[in-house]
């Protein structure tokens, strides 16, 4: 599953000259956490988030500060700082933003968001914004996605390439977890079924109950036993000697 696939597109954004009363009235009114910050050309320069209104919220200002701060100073990211004096989207966003392309898979967003801990990545082609994939996106996306690989173990692994009956099984998948039960022939056809499984793509583990009725992880096809035959072998059933001379 790629990133097209489960992204929002036409996502709601700003100018970089927004006014963060106004930008915080518009995350209010879409229920939204945050928003990506566009220019003139529809490039994506920055995102703006709860978390940067906040900083600006929750700011002291300068007069405030105790007499020992202005000795030694306050330990402060310049990109804090400059947050805390915004009054526009470009001065309390967040730059540059942290994106994507469309094409990238679904885990890679995934991956990216928890690895540089946000909420959100804009989809840019060519730098220009496209869209925009957001957890929630990606919850919706693993419940899909959870769909997708029970319909590939029923119809694709089951039903033509084992011809079996899917409704002989009893399949669950959960976050790419799959459990799977039921009674089968042979215990070679239910480990067979289990790596079939675990091949489908999504699939991070395979909890088997299968159950069979014939064990034959232990017989060996018939003649295993037998020596390999040599040339003398060959040549003497090829020229059987005569039983009396």
């Amino acid at each position: 599953m790629k990133v097209n696939d489960v992204m929002t597109r036409g996502p709601i954004t700003v100018s970089p000259d927004t006014k963060l009363r106004e930008l915080a009235h518009l995350l209010t009114e879409h229920q939204i956490s945050g928003v990506p910050v566009v220019d003139e050309t529809g490039r994506c320069i920055g995102v703006v988030s709860e978390g940067d209104l906040l900083v600006k919220q929750l700011s002291r200002p300068l007069s405030r500060r105790l007499p020992l701060e202005w000795i030694i100073g306050e330990r402060h990211d310049p990109a804090e700082l400059r947050r805390r004096a915004a009054t526009t989207a470009a001065e309390a966003m967040t730059a540059p933003p942290i994106t994507i392309t469309a094409d990238r898979p679904v885990r890679e967003a995934a991956a990216l968001m928890v690895d540089r801990e946000i909420n959100r990545l804009p989809v840019v082609a060519a730098g220009r914004l496209v869209g925009i994939i957001t957890r929630s996106d990606m919850v919706r996306a693993y419940l899909r996605l959870d769909e997708e690989i029970l319909h590939l173990i029923r119809d694709d692994v089951i039903r033509r390439t084992l011809w079996l009956d899917p409704a002989t099984f009893e399949i669950a998948v959960s976050e790419g977890i799959v459990r799977i039960g039921g009674t089968i022939d042979r215990r070679s056809t239910a480990r067979i079924l289990e790596k079939l499984i675990a091949l489908v793509d999504g699939v991070v583990e395979v909890q088997s109950r299968l159950e069979w009725e014939l064990d034959d992880s232990a017989l060996q096809p018939a003649g295993d036993d037998e020596p390999e035959p040599t040339a003398a072998s060959v040549t003497a059933r090829e020229h059987p000697q005569p039983l009396h001379r």
